[in-house]
């Protein structure tokens, strides 16, 4: 019991570490990199969306009428079977900002999620790509011009945040939680100069520096990874800049069953296995210290050694989380009830070791049928 006791207070110093580092970090990366003051570069928005006619429907009116002096909307129809095509067509055919690509067809042994967006990316008119999703909401008209402060001539990539909508029950809670810690890392992370993600529900990038580095070469058999591994390979400290203001975000419909959630978050876990060493190693040390104080304090609290001790830890430890996530909801225009973050927080550790042996041992998993 005295070496799990170590290892207890060990991991619980990891975590306060952390959450200092991510703090420090969050704060650094949205510090404004232009003045509104300043041109802003020429923006292709690009959508991909199978049998989306419905979002699109909510979607597009949002993106065409953004304040912006320049861009355009590229939306890639992949395969749709609905009335997504039809829409999309007569919509082109009112603003011609609106441009649409077709696939009708996917090679064999390439991810079509992949396939369509560079087929998106091909068709683009201008060198900085701006991507969401379908089912995604700008929160105004200023998202493109927000996210365009951070596309500095030496910039590659802007990462943006995309929350989940707030609904009633657990489910949205833990969904909502989930995407906040992710984002914790991530802009934490890259904050700090150690960028390593980005979603593609709010992710620019260049299309000069796209073809040049042959795309997704590489990652066309995985599912998923069109964001977060494409950002792991390629973005740098000197190449990436964060986007994380009150007008930089877009809203994401979440997830409506455990199992649909699930099925997305192993994808998203599935993706990690091939990221960089440097990058897995230091948030396997985040994680692994996570699991390590509730199992072990959990342990060490039921066989009633130094009970007052432990208790105290993980009050410590659970108190600087808590305060992590208050502190970085606002920050991040997320909602986090506050009240929730420490039952959350414990939910995290079933969630984490329920899912990841299953995405260690995973071959695939599919974007949509």
């Amino acid at each position: 019991m005295k070496l799990l006791f170590t290892i207890v207070v060990v991991a619980a110093a990891v975590q306060i570490l952390f959450m200092v580092f991510l703090s420090r970090g969050i704060r650094k990366a949205r510090q404004p990199r232009l003045p509104f003051t300043d041109q802003r570069p020429a923006v292709s928005v690009l959508i991909c969306a199978r049998n989306e006619e419905h979002n699109l429907r909510k979607l597009l009116p949002l993106v065409l009428n953004q304040n912006y002096p320049r861009f355009e909307v590229v939306v890639v129809d992949d395969r749709s079977d609905d009335g997504t095509y039809d829409y999309l067509l007569d919509l082109s055919r009112q603003d011609k900002r609106l441009r649409l690509v077709r696939v009708n067809e996917v090679p064999e042994h390439v991810n079509s999620k992949k396939y369509a967006l560079t087929l998106g990316i091909k068709a683009a008119a201008y060198d900085w790509l701006l991507l969401t999703d379908a089912d995604c909401r700008p929160v105004s008209d200023a998202w493109i011009d927000a996210m365009s402060r951070c596309m500095t001539d030496d910039a590659q990539f802007v990462l943006g945040c995309s929350p989940y909508e707030r609904r009633p029950g657990m489910l949205n809670r833990f969904i909502r939680f989930e995407t906040l810690y992710t984002a914790v890392q991530y802009v934490g992370l890259a904050g700090n100069n150690l960028p390593y993600m980005g979603v593609g529900r709010n992710l620019a990038y260049r299309k000069s520096f796209f073809l040049s580095n042959k795309g997704f070469n590489g990652l066309l058999k995985l599912t998923g990874g069109d964001d977060d591994l494409w950002v792991n390979r390629h973005a740098r400290w000197r190449n990436t800049r964060v986007c994380a203001g009150a007008e930089c975000r877009v809203m994401s419909e979440p997830k409506t069953t455990w199992h649909d959630f699930l099925q997305q978050k192993k994808r998203h876990l599935m993706a990690g296995r091939y990221y960089r060493k440097k990058d897995k190693l230091v948030l396997g040390t985040l994680i692994a210290s996570h699991l390590a104080v509730w199992t072990g304090g959990i342990v060490l609290l039921l066989s009633g050694f130094q009970t007052a001790w432990v208790a105290a830890l993980l009050a410590v430890r659970s108190g600087g989380f808590t305060w992590l996530m208050a502190r970085a909801s606002r920050k991040l225009g997320f909602t986090c009830e506050t009240f929730f973050v420490p039952l959350l927080d414990f939910l995290y550790l079933f969630y984490y070791l329920t899912l990841a042996p299953q995405a260690l041992v995973a071959k695939r998993v599919k974007w949509k049928n």
